[in-house]
């Protein structure tokens, strides 16, 4: 997409975050939810961050509400991935317990609550994607 940009100058009025984006293991970068408008315009093409930029709050978009709610996903993905961690080292503890019936308690017990805490942060993650697609257009 960049170097299509540099071909036709034209279309840097409709960059915006996803097309200037690198991504790490699927997070997201800390300018994901910021708006098309607030891209372009800078001495380097249409991935620059222009004028635009707000950090505090005026006419209804803060920059730094939308840093924080990137951070916030990210922390989120990363909780799920703990969680999935968590399920493996429940099966793990189930298998090695050779049927003593406190061991498999324990890893029952392990399994459910990353079960539960996988939801909770798949949960939270898509609530925060939601809530910072809505304030960054």
């Amino acid at each position: 997409m960049q170097s299509l940009m540099l071909m036709a100058p034209w279309m840097q009025q409709f960059a915006d975050a996803a097309s200037c984006s690198k991504s790490f293991m699927g997070l997201k970068t800390w300018f994901a939810y910021f708006p098309a408008s607030w891209f372009g315009g800078g001495g380097y093409g249409a991935c620059d961050i222009n004028k635009n930029f707000q950090l505090l709050p005026t006419n209804g978009q803060s920059g730094l509400l939308l840093i924080g709610l990137a951070i916030a996903d990210d922390l989120l993905r990363i909780a799920a991935l703990v969680a999935v961690g968590y399920v493996i080292y429940g099966g793990i503890q189930y298998e090695t317990s050779n049927g003593d019936p406190n061991a498999t308690k324990t890893a029952q017990q392990t399994i459910i609550n990353a079960l539960i805490g996988l939801v909770l942060a798949i949960l939270a993650a898509s609530i925060v994607g939601f809530v910072g697609d809505q304030l960054g257009k």
